[in-house]
């Protein structure tokens, strides 16, 4: 089983930028695909990126550009890093691992572990 940890979120106004971190606890993490996912009071769970066990990535179109995925294998961290925040990413964002398939993906059913979540708000 693979545990995983986010930190890093909080208030932040538009334009702004924050860093998560996710620490994955037991389990081979170099050979877990991961991904970060994302939901809005309300609103379905929604992928926003992911990357594959050899490192390849994949964005959703609402964050192409302003996120960024990366994974460092030595200190078992999964990172998201956000520039040009605005209004609409406002959401408890969750990073997710699973040990199934090779490539990345942004749908919650490829996906066997999930962390608690860290709240990211960003103010107009």
């Amino acid at each position: 089983q693979v545990f995983l940890q986010e930190s890093g979120g909080g208030s932040v106004e538009a334009g702004g930028s924050l860093n998560l971190p996710c620490i994955s606890t037991l389990g081979p993490f170099r050979r877990l695909r991961m991904g970060w996912f994302r939901q809005a009071p309300g609103q379905e769970r929604e992928g926003v990126t992911s990357m594959s066990i050899i490192g390849e990535s994949t964005y959703a179109p609402s964050v192409e550009g302003r996120f960024t995925i990366s994974k460092d294998n030595i200190k078992n961290t999964l990172y998201l890093r956000m520039h040009s925040l605005a209004p609409e990413d406002t959401a408890t964002y969750y990073c997710a691992a699973s040990s199934r398939g090779y490539g990345g993906s942004l749908l919650t059913t490829e996906y066997d572990d999930w962390g608690q979540g860290t709240q990211v708000t960003v103010s107009s």
